[in-house]
């Protein structure tokens, strides 16, 4: 690892001095890597996570699409370069945003592909050098990414990748020649590199993404269909393990019955098994964790609450096949505030949505909200009352969930992020730099 940060130092003193041309002429070769190289990328990512093939393959694509959005911003920003008022006859004044050297970028397992390339390209596109650290069970994944690096031209050194678990990400990130990290991951992981990087004898930039708890509101003015297809398609996509799974779900109680009943008959639809097949939506839990997690919440359930459908293991399968639980909670407790990461989700009845936003609200975390509703006044409620970074509406394809570049920022509030801004939009890009202000006398 020390041979790797060496490395990115030295690529860095190429790289940090790299001219807004160069930037992009980089980005459109990558571009053109990462686009012919997207259906291996895909593939190594169905067989290291199970992804399903429209999962994996979506990602892929997701990834193609950085690399136009976030060059589209450094271009129409001028590098983030802008001229400032002239105060005093002679004198110009410009604000520049400058790069801080080297990042590191720690990436989670469950989007080997688009968060890498996420906060790859941010720290590419910002002028600085990168260590990158993909998750341990998406080595080949990370490597693929490296090779497409490689085909795009980038100088010697200016990416360098380290393979290995959680002792070696937190060597990188604790490293005293590291200028900055981005990092996506558990908010216990996530908090510490904050806390780390806040008594340095000065701060360093931490951009983090660290999960999140994801209500949705079914109020009695709700398309029902809708909002069952778009809470289920959310909440087991990807078997859950998404950072924007939709969790909980706050229903008036006046149509609790009946919106249960719709989201069981079409959950019933939904195939689970081999991720490999076109048909299949929802494939293994991601390692033995996952599936005791999912057992202990089951029956945690069934003591506590109602189980309205699945919860058990597949027959003739490994045990990491289950089939996704939808239960139904009395009260707020650790399975409505606590991020499962996995395919269950928890209905709560609640009276109104104003009671069901103050429990939806009252959580650590701040990444996505949803809501069902045909009431204008309901959605501005919603809008106006909801905690979190990342809002939809009346989505059946995903209740909290489907976010792309340049179309939804992901931003996470309270404990999902540390900065206010999120990857995908306008404020992203700005986080890998600092600002300078040039201030020069022409007489």
């Amino acid at each position: 690892m020390k041979a790797a940060i060496a490395s990115a130092r030295a690529g860095a003193k190429i790289w940090n001095a790299s001219s807004l041309n160069e930037r992009l002429d980089f980005a459109t070769r990558w571009k053109a890597a990462l686009a012919e190289d997207k259906y291996r990328l895909g593939l190594a990512a169905l067989y290291e996570v199970a992804k399903s093939r429209l999962e994996a393959i979506g990602e892929a694509e997701e990834a193609v699409d950085f690399l136009d959005y976030y060059p589209s911003e450094l271009r129409s920003n001028n590098g983030f370069v802008r001229e400032m008022n002239q105060l005093v006859e002679h004198e110009t004044a410009t604000s520049v945003l400058r790069p801080y050297g080297v990042f590191a970028v720690v990436a989670p397992f469950n989007f080997p592909i688009a968060l890498s390339i996420n906060m790859i390209t941010g720290a590419l596109l910002g002028g600085n050098a990168v260590v990158f650290k993909p998750s341990p069970d998406c080595q080949l994944t990370g490597l693929l990414i490296a090779e497409t690096l490689r085909k795009a031209g980038l100088p010697e050194g200016v990416f360098n990748i380290v393979l290995g678990g959680a002792e070696v990400g937190h060597a990188l990130t604790t490293d005293k020649s590291i200028d900055g990290v981005a990092f996506t991951g558990s908010h216990k992981t996530g908090m510490g590199i904050f806390r780390h990087m806040a008594v340095q004898p000065w701060m360093k930039p931490v951009i983090v993404e660290m999960g999140g708890k994801n209500p949705a509101y079914v109020t009695a003015n709700a398309d029902l269909d809708r909002a069952a297809q778009g809470v289920v398609r959310s909440a087991f996509g990807l078997q859950g393990q998404k950072c924007s799974a939709c969790s909980v779900v706050y229903v008036d109680n006046a149509v609790k019955d009946d919106f249960i009943e719709r989201c069981v008959a079409f959950a019933q639809t939904l195939s689970i098994g081999d991720p490999r097949e076109r048909t299949t939506f929802m494939g293994p839990l991601y390692g033995p964790a996952s599936v005791e997690r999912f057992d202990a919440s089951v029956a945690q359930s069934r003591s506590e609450g109602t189980v309205h459908f699945g919860g058990n293991h597949l027959e003739d399968k490994p045990t990491n096949y289950v089939v996704p639980a939808i239960v139904e909670m009395k009260g707020p407790c650790s399975l409505t505030r606590d991020e499962l990461f996995m395919p269950f989700v928890v209905i709560r009845g609640v009276d109104d949505l104003k009671s069901g936003l103050a429990e939806g609200n009252d959580v650590a975390y701040g990444l996505c909200a949803g809501i069902f509703t045909r009431n204008e006044e309901e959605l501005r409620f919603f809008l106006d009352n909801a905690q979190a970074g990342v809002l939809y509406a009346n989505r059946a394809s995903g209740a909290t969930t489907g976010a792309w570049p340049g179309g939804q920022p992901f931003c996470g509030w309270k404990g999902t992020g540390v900065s206010g801004k999120g990857g995908l939009g306008a404020y992203y890009l700005p986080q890998f730099m600092r600002e300078q202000s040039q201030t020069i006398m022409t007489k």
